[in-house]
């Protein structure tokens, strides 16, 4: 297998200023999106540029103060003979920013819990009865970074904590296009098509009050397979939740193990 399509890939670079395109003005429909509001933006608001409802989406998300999504994720692998095999999941967040997340994934090749309480970061393979525990910095983006940089992990729908601030790389954006509205899963988005080297991405933005991405299809250009990923996400906006859902806590006969480190220079383990 030469290659595969993760959730946070690349870089959905969305968010600042970029590539402005004609479109008629759309009419808004909106939908519930729990109980949480925004300032930048009056409600039931929409804009003929995608770069506007992209920085309008960034900053509602950076607004909530906790937030639960479930995507429903679909990853194209490219064999070393360049066939595509699909391969389906879930992934499960519990998220109060800035400092405490839930996360559990679920694929027809592993299951996976993470979980982070501001000082400590667990993952837990609960197949195989294993887990591993590291110290932590102190936000969810730093954290995101750390998982990549030191263990090669990466942080399962990046992107919702990276829209919107500097790592958000919009000069890329070569072209962005608004293909009007569209229906996911019952709740009328905006369809936006937008392209930079090496990657085709379309987002659907939930119209009205709640500018929430419901879905997101990444496309490698780059490769002559031209794989894809894909995630349809469904959010709570006021989720019910406690301390101890960011806590682990060893289930009997769990066995502790150390992560390995990516870079070899710092050994094998840690």
């Amino acid at each position: 297998m030469r290659q595969s399509i993760y959730g946070g890939a690349a870089a959905l670079i969305i968010i600042a200023t970029a590539t402005q395109c004609d479109s008629q003005a759309r009419n808004t429909a909106t939908a519930d999106g729990g109980s949480a509001s925004v300032a930048t933006a009056a409600a039931g608001e929409t804009s003929t540029d995608p770069i506007a409802t992209l920085n309008r989406m960034a900053a509602f998300l950076h607004s909530l103060k906790a937030f639960q999504v479930h995507a429903v994720t679909t990853r194209d692998d490219v064999l070393e003979d360049g066939q595509l095999v699909q391969n389906n999941g879930t992934v499960d967040e519990l998220v109060r920013p800035p400092d405490r997340l839930r996360v559990e994934i679920n694929t027809n090749k592993q299951q996976r819990t993470f979980l982070y309480d501001g000082k400590n970061f667990t993952m837990y393979a609960e197949r195989m009865g294993y887990y591993a525990t590291v110290p932590a910095p102190p936000t969810i983006a730093q954290l995101a970074d750390q998982l990549q940089d030191n263990y090669d992990i990466e942080m399962p729908l990046r992107d919702l904590f990276s829209w919107g601030t500097p790592k958000s790389k919009v000069h890329d954006i070569s072209s962005a296009t608004d293909l009007g509205p569209a229906p996911i899963e019952g709740v009328t988005c905006e369809h936006y098509a937008l392209r930079q080297p090496g990657l085709d991405w379309q987002v659907w933005i939930q119209l009205g009050e709640y500018p929430l991405p419901r879905k997101i299809v990444i496309t490698t250009t780059s490769d002559d397979a031209r794989p894809q990923y894909s995630e349809v996400l469904t959010w709570n906006l006021a989720p019910s939740f406690n301390e101890a859902a960011f806590q682990f806590v060893p289930p009997p006969g769990a066995s502790k193990i150390v992560l390995a480190r990516a870079d070899s220079s710092h050994g094998a383990k840690e």
